[in-house]
Formats: structure tokens, sequence, C-alpha cells
């Protein structure tokens, strides 16, 4: 379940995979996950702040993947527990809860309490009390000691440009220059800001996680004629279940007896429920609502719907966005820069005689305390974190912030037809005569396109799969294979022409499978699909944003020229093999255009790899396609490229005030400190206060919808 998907290499590596419990220093998991890029067992390190899951992949299983793991840690930041991906995934999950407890405050916090006991009595007994310098002393040690000895260590590890030292660095010189109170309190208020920074973020992670909560806790499993409660992970192929009302439906299955409905709405985002009775398919992470049914186990968890959308959208936190990069890269040069522009601040200003040191000194402190840039750091990525969450909640998943951030350059889109622009439903409307519809059936049995299944259905006898043998499918053309030792043949027109077999022509709008026995044509069969209506304002709608739409489709002209003009689409490419398809599409590529291509099929699988963004049909979608694709649709919807461009849009918007409010208080206050203009509580506010309200923005995206 921890494995990534890569589009561009396909060999075997050891991936692991952990969550970093109690690193709440974004600047500190910056450093880590930079620490084991740079080591050389690993070929790739992917860390999400948001979720804490770290993935690490090595060329080889043989290295102390944990001993490496875990010295790293240990040496950029303490008290982080490493916890193994698969312990972390099968304990208890309480995260999700977000009440208040009194006295968890108080036993978590009872040293700064102490300490701001002790600061509030030395403050009553006034300037006369003699001792009051050893009461603001102890105050400081009981609130900002964790604080002092974090940075006073990381220093020992080298580790020296970070929020603690900025701001040991500023208090101490508080206490340098006389204003022990003034100390005390901006290391208070500092605590206070990070408490409520902390606490934003864990309720941003909650609600994230609550987005894609759709794991079922537990499977009703029948031993005899009755149920046992078990683990999901511990069900098997062939296993019979009990699905009770308002239970999740914990693996995929079908169901065996019982009739009810089914609320799909935790991974297509849509709100009216489906039918489910004999039959019928049931995916995992939806929920029964009306009657108990009782299922046959098709795939184990972890081969399941539910595990695998989990996967992608934790995996997804690991590919960044350009931004998110841009990010951080700027943190690692700007807190160093600033730090020897304080030091500039200080000293050179008194050399040259404008001023006195203790002036400067003040402004210099007061200066550093500003410079953090922890409002970014942590902001951005929970930005297009909570993007990704709120297309999972729309029945989008999109594997990467990267990716969200790429709707917002597409300029071409690319559609499939059959079973992305038309519902790949196809029904057989007529056909010459029934020994060409039977003769068809025999070889269309072993194919899975949408147009052979309909055919095999509209046979009035089931065909048998073994008459028929040395089956071939020949891409973009039919089947062929030998029924009696005689060459049997089903396909289009070009199937016909490749093997010389004189066939009647005719106009029929729609699709047409040509039969042939025994190098004589038999006859033809005719068949038709249906629009989706999500697909009939797609040219519109795309066409005001001024992008252009275009469909790839292995149909013959007159059908694909039909269902475009249907469409209100202009630019039409039809008698496409898969490979002219991904032709096409590098030509636009190459023109300069950004291209997301929407296909559904196994062929659809090297083009939706070779477009900018690929975009998958996880509902009628292949395997393969879906895991080639950057972007699955679950209900099949065609319109929802929409959804995903108006989140993506809304995401960038957030993300962009974000940086730009952050960056801009933080120039303004560092002006005002330069100018002596600003005291250390505002400097406090443009630290954690500019941090906490830019957290709370991010969680906006959260509440992103259609």
């Amino acid at each position: 379940m921890s494995q990534t998907i890569n589009k561009s290499k396909e060999k075997q590596e050891t991936c692991n995979t952990f969550y970093l419990e109690g690193l709440n220093c974004a600047n500190c998991a910056g450093k880590i996950e930079d620490s084991l890029k740079n080591n050389k067992n690993f070929t790739s390190v992917n860390f999400s702040f948001a979720t804490k899951k770290l993935v690490l992949e090595s060329a080889s299983g043989t290295i102390d993947t944990l001993g490496i793991l875990t010295d790293t840690v240990n040496s950029i930041e303490d008290g982080v527990d490493i916890i193994d991906g698969t312990t972390y995934e099968n304990k208890e999950d309480t995260s999700t809860s977000s009440s208040f407890s009194l006295k968890e405050l108080i036993k978590t916090n009872y040293l700064a309490l102490t300490g701001l006991a002790i600061l509030i009595v030395t403050m009553a007994l006034g300037q006369e009390f003699q001792y009051r310098v050893i009461g603001y002393l102890a105050a400081y040690v009981l609130i900002g000691g964790d604080v002092a000895y974090s940075a006073f260590k990381n220093i020992s590890k080298g580790q020296i440009f970070d929020e603690n030292f900025l701001m040991t660095i500023a208090t101490f010189g508080a206490f340098a220059l006389g204003e022990y109170f003034e100390a005390v309190a901006v290391m208070l208020f500092y605590k206070i800001g990070e408490g409520f920074q902390d606490y934003a973020v864990d309720h941003t992670r909650r609600s994230i996680k609550s987005l894609i909560n759709i794991k079922a806790e537990y499977a009703n499993l029948m031993i005899g004629h009755e149920a046992k409660k078990v683990d999901p992970k511990d069900l098997n192929i062939g296993d019979i279940i009990l699905i009770k009302p308002g239970e999740k439906i914990p693996v995929d299955a079908t169901v065996i007896s019982g009739s009810s409905t089914i609320d799909t709405s935790a991974l297509t985002g849509e709100s009216l429920p489906v039918n489910a009775d004999k039959d019928s398919k049931l995916l995992s992470g939806t929920i029964n609502l009306d009657a108990t049914l009782t299922a046959r186990v098709d795939q184990t968890f972890s081969n399941s719907t539910v595990a695998k959308i989990l996967d992608m959208v934790e995996n997804a936190t690991g590919k960044k966005a350009k931004t998110e990069q841009f990010i951080t890269k700027f943190a690692k040069i700007y807190t160093p820069i600033v730090v020897f522009s304080a030091l500039v601040l200080a000293f050179l200003p008194p050399i040259l005689g404008f001023g006195d040191f203790r002036d400067w000194i003040s402004r210099a402190l007061i200066f550093l305390v500003i410079s953090c840039p922890c409002a970014l750091v942590l902001s951005v990525p929970l930005g297009y974190f909570g993007g990704l969450g709120a297309a999972s909640r729309s029945g989008i998943l999109i594997k990467g912030g990267n990716y969200l951030e790429a709707l917002n350059t597409i300029d071409t889109f690319a559609f499939d037809k059959t079973g992305t622009l038309t519902k790949g439903n196809f029904k057989v409307t007529k056909y010459s005569d029934s020994r060409t519809l039977e003769l068809a059936g025999l070889l269309e049995i072993h194919s899975n396109h949408p147009i052979a299944t309909s055919i095999v259905k509209a046979c009035k006898t089931s065909p048998s799969i073994h008459e028929v043998s040395q089956v071939k499918e020949i891409p973009g053309k039919g089947l062929e294979g030998l029924y009696e030792s005689k060459l049997l043949l089903a396909g289009n027109e070009r199937l016909m022409k490749s093997y010389n077999i004189d066939f009647q022509a005719d106009s029929f709008i729609g699709s047409m499978v040509h039969v042939a026995y025994a190098g004589a044509y038999i006859g033809s069969i005719y068949i038709e699909d249906e629009i989706k209506e999500g697909a009939r304002n797609l040219a519109g709608k795309l066409g005001l944003l001024k992008k252009s739409m275009i469909m790839l489709t292995g149909d013959q002209e007159p059908i694909a020229n039909h269902v475009g003009g249907q469409l209100g689409i202009q630019s039409i490419h039809s008698q496409l093999l898969p490979g002219d398809k991904l032709s096409t599409v590098e030509g636009l590529i190459d023109q300069g255009n950004k291209v997301l291509f929407v296909g559904d099929g196994i062929n659809d699988a090297p083009v939706l790899a070779r477009a900018d963004i690929g975009v998958a049909m996880g509902g009628v979608g292949s395997d393969a396609a879906i895991e080639a694709a950057d972007m699955v649709i679950m209900n099949d919807d065609p319109s929802k490229v929409f959804t995903a461009i108006n989140i993506a849009k809304k995401t960038r918007a957030i993300v962009l005030q974000n940086i730009l409010f952050a960056l801009g208080i933080k120039l303004f206050f560092l002006s005002l400190g330069a100018l002596g203009q600003a005291n250390m509580y505002e400097a406090i506010f443009a630290d954690v206060g500019v941090a906490l309200i830019a957290v709370l923005n991010s969680m906006r995206t959260l509440r992103i919808k259609d």
C-alpha cells in the first residue's frame, strides 16, 4: 500500500513508510527531508508535513533504513517518535477527536502555567521587590526554557537558523538590555501563539482525514450461519460477508442476496444513492443505506478501491507543487540573510555614529523575531493538501499538489470518445442475420471492450469461450481467431481490408462490426452508443475559459463527426490507433500547448502518461489507465474536469493570498523594526500571529465546493 506510482521509471525498489509523530516544526521537517535526500542510500525521499508521512525508497533492501532515519531525526529534532507505517495504520485512530480538555491543557503545560503565576506575582510586587530579577528569570526558564534548550542543542548539532534560535537570541538580548518583563512576556506570547498555531495545523490534518475517512472499521464475516466481526484486512477472495444498514462496505464485493440502496458520495461526490441487488458490484468505502445485503468478496483489502484511494491521497502530498518547492528553497536562504542583516543592523549604524549600540541592538532583536518564515512554510503545503482533500470529497482523486497547480496552466483539453464522452453502454440495434451475430459472439466473448460485451449480450444463446482458438486482438481493428480450423474475423472496415475481404459499406452513423469467416463476408452488426449528459456542455464551458477542446477516437470518421457535432467540438481526430493518439498529443505538446487528456481504456494508458495531466475515468476505467493517470474521476462524469479546475483556481488563490499576506506583513514590520518604530509584541504578531492567520486561511481550501 505504500508503493508510489512513478510514470517515468518502473524498476523494483525497496519502499518503507514511516510516520514522524511529535514533529511540529516545519523548518525542522524540511531539514530532515533534505538530509535524507542527500543520503546516497535512498533513491527517493518524500515527506509530507501535513500528514507526517515519510516514504523512503532504496535500491537495496539490506540497508538499516530505520537506523539511518533515527540518527538523522535525532541529529535535527528531539522528541520525535518514528512509527512504522504498518504499525501506524493498524493502530486505533483517535486523531479525529477535537474535544477541548482543561485537565489535558494543565497536564501538558503545567511548567508554563507555573511560570505565568510567578510572572504575575513578580509584576504585582513591583519595582521595589529586590528579588524581581530572580522572579523574572524563574518565570522565563519555566515558560521558555524548552525553547532555549532546543536552540542550544540545535546549535551543537550545527542547526542554527531556526525559530528557537531567533526567539532565544531576541529574549536573551532583552534581558541583557534590562528589559526583563518584556523578555518573559515575549516568550509567553510566542508560546501561546505556537500553541494556537499547532492546534490550527492539527485541526487541518483532522479535517482532511475526515474527508477521506472511508475505511470500514470491521467486516461481518459469515462463518456457517453466524456473522463474526473481523478486520477487513483478514478477508479473502470468495469469503461471504454480511453488510447491515448504515455500515460501510469493507472491500469490493458482489451481492449474492438482498436488495438495498448505496450511498456512493464518499467516492463519487454524488449525493443520489444507487440501487444494488443480486449480482450488483459493491465498491469498498460506500455505505449500505436500507437493507441487509449478503455479498461475496471480490478483492482483498489491499487491492480494494478504498485501499487504492487512501494510498493515492496519502502519496499525493509527496508530489509537491512548484510553489511549495519554491517556498522551501526560499526559506533556506531567507532566514540566514535576515540573521546577517540583523547583525549589520545591530553594529554598523552605531559604528558609523548613528545612535548608540543599545538602541540598534534592540532594533536588531525585533528584526530577528519578525524574520521567521514559518507562515509560508506551514500554510503553503497545507493549502495544497486542503485542495487535494476538497477534490477527493468531490469524487476527484488528484495524485499530487503539482498536478493540482498544473491544472491552472492547461490550455488544451483532449478527450477520448468511447466511455469518456459517451456512456460506452453499447446496444446492438440491428444485424444482418442470426448467424452473423452468433459468429461474432464466439470471438467477442474473449474481449472486455464495451462493443464486444454488447454483442455477447445480444446473442440469443451464450457463446462458448472454448469454441474459438488462437484468439488475437488487433488494436484499432478488431478480433481474429480459428473456428473449426478456419479463420473467423470480427471488426471494422480496416480489418476487412487488411484481409482483402469484400464487404458491404453502409452510411450508418454508429459502430459497425463486420464479420467474415473462411475468407467470405458473412454480414454486419450495427451498434449505437449514448452521449453522457456531463459531456454536452463541455465545449461551450471550455470556450468561455478560452481553452480548446479536441476529441481523439479510434472510431470511424462519420461516427466521430456525428458525436463531435452534437457536442460542439471543432477539432476531431478519428480512426486513430493507440500510437496515433500518442503522436497527436505529443505533437500538441511540441507546439507549446499544455495538454490534459481524459480517457478510460487500457489503450489510453500511454497517452495518459505522456500528457501534461492524464485523467482517468475511475468507475469504468481500466486499472492500467487509472495507474498511468495523474487524476481519477470516480463517477465517470467528464464535467468533473471543471470541478477540478475550480478547486485548482481557488486553491492557488488562497496560497497566493498567504504568500502575499505573510511577505507583506513581514516586510512592513521589518521596515518598522529597522527604523525603531516596532516593539517586541508587534514582532511576535508578525511571526506567530501571521503564521496562525495564514494557516487558518489555508483551511478555507477544505470548504471549496463545485
